[in-house]
């Protein structure tokens, strides 16, 4: 038998369901920038590796973190809003 919280909507529930996205969303960003660190670890021990390759790596890493702590920020506001509302 299903049952359902008195005081939380369908709403409430999606946006809950989306937040938890939104954090496997923060994880995978965060699995890319080490993946692209170590890429780039690796390249710099490769004499033939273009110049440009380890700082555009680095970069590229440093966004996928810092969009990993935006999801996880949107995450947290959506959660407190369904919490809040429901």
């Amino acid at each position: 038998m299903v049952t359902e919280s008195p005081g939380v909507t369908s709403y409430d529930t999606e946006l809950l369901d989306r937040a938890g996205t939104l954090r496997t969303d923060a994880e995978l960003m965060e699995k890319y920038a080490r993946r692209l660190r170590a890429t780039a670890a690796t390249l710099g021990d490769c004499p033939a590796a273009p110049e440009w390759s380890l700082t555009t790596l680095e970069q590229q890493a440093a966004a996928c973190t810092t969009a990993a702590e935006q999801l996880r920020t949107a995450a947290e506001a959506l959660h407190a809003h369904a919490r809040a509302a429901g």
